[in-house]
């Protein structure tokens, strides 16, 4: 129908001048432009300029300062730009694993021509913010976000795959491995790559793991040492010379590299240097302890697979679609069907089961989950990522040496109770201490916003000695108990929103506050402090259960352990 009119009214619209045109275009969806275009061939013509496709992007990216620089880098063609900022804004936002309990929350942001995803480092209060690389994907010669970069420890070395898939609604991101006949093969679009990656999920845990291990030790490539310190993102114009030069590097690695295929045969010798170095008896045992550990560990290994296979954890209904077979595939079997092997990351939309903004997780999958972040509407007005510390008064940044306050990230959301009236939760998603106090996916406290609060609030006076302006009060329950079990319990308390956009809630048997300011985790990122990421594939997704800081112990960090 959209062409029919289009059909008869294509006199009147191309009579329009082409600033016009361009202007009215930004209001369409990119699939409006190409339906209008196949509609006739004057129209196709007109709505193939450029103009028409660089109003979409303006559109679409959040933050169009640099798009011309953009464009240039896609040979001026802002149609491509489009295409890439359409097929990978499933990507943007919020991400988490639960392993470690003390931080895993990871931010894909726009980065130049690319998505860069970035773990914010749990930490106390800081003038900048700490945060380590975990992949970037670039945007091919087409537009597409095909081009995958795994990064890990050394801020030199790059381990390069591809984009297999991405479903619009994402919210699960997998790293895992494909297979192609073909030596030189890097496209991830044929059917035999679709099979392989879903072979690859009928591996063990274990397999799964040494595969990828040792993918990224044969594939990983490095950057020239001019470009070893380049940012991943525009900061000022001033960065986007060296992100055009960095970006045709990394186009020029990953060519070179053949999308990071690595043939099987090599990885095969890889597996088998590990396991010879595995099973080789440490000359302090005398060639006796460690065989009878790893053969008790094997038994309860095969217990514990066996039993998986028996019981349904409550987890295995968020990815029923993906991960049902109960006989594992034997690793060489997986490898005998391609002459290579490669990374691959793929975005997958699946039923998650969720618990006040928090998604139940695997623990075996090298995954990333995405969180919900609802945008603030009128009636909703603090719905959206907060950053907080405990104790008045609020914890400001500053250089200064005395100790600071631990940082926490949490997600606020409104959700309607069993009888229907809206609350506000705070979901915490971040905790900047040594040791974990209350695990990720705590409800913080919990805001009855249709019940204003009867208590006042205990202070008059801010850090600056200015009056404090109490414009709202709710009451609620905030979080009672430290770590321990999943969903602590509460007491009561008061949310209050104070002046200059400031949260506090206070608890009222304690006293005890928990101050929070609104975040633009973007802009953070870009004033912040990168520090050395963890390996490769536990960068990704750090599936060792910890309690305590894994990401600490970087030169400078305020959060190292004393």
């Amino acid at each position: 129908m959209l062409a029919a009119v289009a059909r008869d009214g294509a006199d009147l619209i191309l009579s329009l001048p082409e600033d016009v045109l361009a202007l009215i275009s930004a209001h369409l969806r990119p699939r409006d432009l190409l339906a209008l275009s196949v509609a006739s061939r004057r129209l196709r013509r007109a709505l193939s300029a450029d103009k028409a496709w660089l109003a979409q992007c303006r559109r679409l990216l959040p933050s169009p300062a640099h798009l011309l620089s953009w464009r240039a880098a896609a040979a001026g063609d802002s149609l491509s730009v489009c295409r890439f900022l359409h097929s990978a804004a499933p990507l943007l936002g919020l991400w988490a694993h639960q392993n470690p309990e003390l931080g895993n929350l990871v931010a894909a942001v726009p980065g130049f021509l690319s998505v860069v995803a970035a773990r914010a480092i749990p930490q106390e209060l800081s003038p900048r913010l700490r945060w380590a690389p975990v992949f970037e994907l670039l945007a091919d010669a087409h537009g597409r976000p095909a081009v995958l970069f795994l990064h890990g420890h050394h801020h030199a070395h790059l381990f390069p795959g591809l984009l297999a898939s991405l479903q619009p609604h994402a919210n699960v991101i997998f790293l895992e491995a494909h297979t192609a006949r073909d030596p030189l093969a890097s496209s991830s679009s044929s059917s035999s790559s679709s099979s392989s990656l879903q072979r690859f999920a009928r591996l063990s845990f274990g397999d799964r793991r040494r595969l990828l291990d040792s993918l990224v030790a044969a594939c990983r490539v490095t950057l020239p040492p001019d470009l070893v310190d380049a940012p991943l993102f525009a900061c000022s114009d001033d960065d986007l010379p060296l992100l055009a030069k960095r970006r045709e590097a990394m186009l020029r690695l990953h060519r070179e590299a053949a999308g990071g295929m690595v043939r099987t045969t090599e990885v095969q010798g890889l597996l088998l240097e590990a396991k010879k170095k595995a099973t080789t008896p440490s000359p302090t045992d005398g060639g006796r302890r460690i065989p009878l550990r790893r053969s008790l560990s094997a038994v309860a290994g095969y217990f514990r697979n066996g039993l998986r296979q028996m019981v349904t954890r409550s987890v295995s209904a968020n990815s029923r679609t993906d991960y049902v077979d109960t006989k594992h595939l034997a690793l060489s079997d997986f490898l005998h069907d391609g002459e290579t092997v490669g990374l691959s990351l793929r975005g997958a939309r699946m039923r998650l089961s969720t618990y006040r903004a928090w998604p139940s997780m695997h623990d075996n999958r090298f995954a990333l989950y995405k969180l919900t972040v609802q945008a603030p509407v009128p009636g909703r007005e603090y719905a959206g990522l907060w950053g907080g510390t405990f104790g008045w008064p609020p914890g400001r940044p500053n250089n200064e040496c005395k100790p600071k306050k631990a940082l926490f990230f949490l997600l606020l959301s409104y959700e309607e109770d069993s009888e229907g009236k809206l609350q506000l939760i705070a979901t915490k998603v971040l905790e900047g201490t040594h040791y974990v106090v209350h695990p990720n996916g705590s409800s913080m406290f919990i805001a009855r916003m249709g019940e204003p609060s009867t208590e006042p609030f205990p202070w008059q006076t801010d850090g600056e000695s200015r009056n404090v302006d109490v414009e709202r009060g709710f009451a609620g329950e905030g979080i009672a108990n430290g770590y321990g079990f999943r969903y602590p319990g509460s007491k009561p308390g008061s949310l209050f929103v104070l002046q200059d956009g400031l949260l506090a809630f206070v608890w009222k048997e304690t006293g005890a506050v928990l101050t929070l300011q609104r975040l633009d985790l973007e802009e953070l990122l870009k004033k912040g402090e990168r520090v050395p990421a963890l390996q490769p594939v536990p960068n990704f997704a750090y599936l060792t259960k910890s309690y305590s800081n894994v990401f600490t112990g970087f030169p400078g960090s305020s959060a190292s352990p004393r």
